[in-house]
Formats: C-alpha cells, structure tokens, sequence
C-alpha cells in the first residue's frame, strides 16, 4: 500500500518532501516553543510601528529585515537593529523547535518556508514583505 500510495504522489507531480511536510503539525507546542513564542508576542507590540511606517517588513526567508532605514530616527536605529537581531534569532530557533518536535529537523526548511508565507498572509494592510520580485506593499 505505501508504494503504491507513493507511486501515486510520484505520478501527480507531489514530491516526497511535500507530502512529508504537509504532515508536520505546526500548531505543536512545546515549552520552547511557548517560551518563544512570548518573546516574539512581547517584542511584536515594539515593532508593529516600524511595520506600518515602511522602515522594516518581512523577508522571503521567514524573517524580518530593515526595508528603510531613513524612516527610522537615528537615535532609534540601533534600539530597531537589536530588535530586528532577536526577532529573527527567535524565528530561527522557532523553526528548529517546530522541526525538532515533530521529530523530523531536517523539515525545518519547509517549516520556515510555510511560515514565511503566513506572515505575509497574516501581515497588515500597508505592512511590507519581500517576494521573487523584491519588496512589495500588503
């Protein structure tokens, strides 16, 4: 049944990783993955303006990124560059995490991938976000 069943994948054009992913269970909840997921939640309410103003938006890769630097203060640039650093170490080892409790780290790839197209979907109007074009407006 399972060659068949792969067979089957094979011959739709649905490839192995595909299928092997659409199984991960992204919503899983570990207490590194709650821990953080606070941090993020915490930091999101400092961000949200530099969102909406144009000065940072999110990456192709599942990140986050300073878009345009001069619509941040200077005396904010380099509060905004930490911010942007432990935002995406957090999205980082939230992926792993996700991976690793799925029991399959070598998903971590797809897993970022699915997210980086939920937080566009999930973005705001105004809010930008990078696609195979470069930089574009929610």
């Amino acid at each position: 049944m399972k060659k068949i069943l792969i067979s089957l994948l094979l011959l739709l054009g649905v490839s192995l990783n595909h299928f092997a992913q659409a199984a991960a269970d992204l919503e899983i909840n570990t207490p590194a993955i709650a821990a953080i997921q606070n941090s993020m939640q915490a930091r999101h309410t400092k961000l949200a303006g530099f969102y909406a103003s144009g000065a940072i938006g999110l990456t192709k890769d599942g990140l986050i990124a300073v878009k345009d630097a001069s619509a941040i203060a200077l005396k904010d640039r380099q509060s905004l560059n930490g911010m942007v650093s432990a935002e995406n170490n957090d999205r980082n080892a939230l992926y792993k995490e996700i991976a690793a409790a799925n029991g399959h780290p070598e998903w971590e790839a797809e897993i970022r991938n699915t997210f980086a197209q939920r937080w566009v979907q999930k973005a705001q109007s105004g809010w930008w976000y990078q696609d195979a074009n470069g930089w574009a407006k929610r």
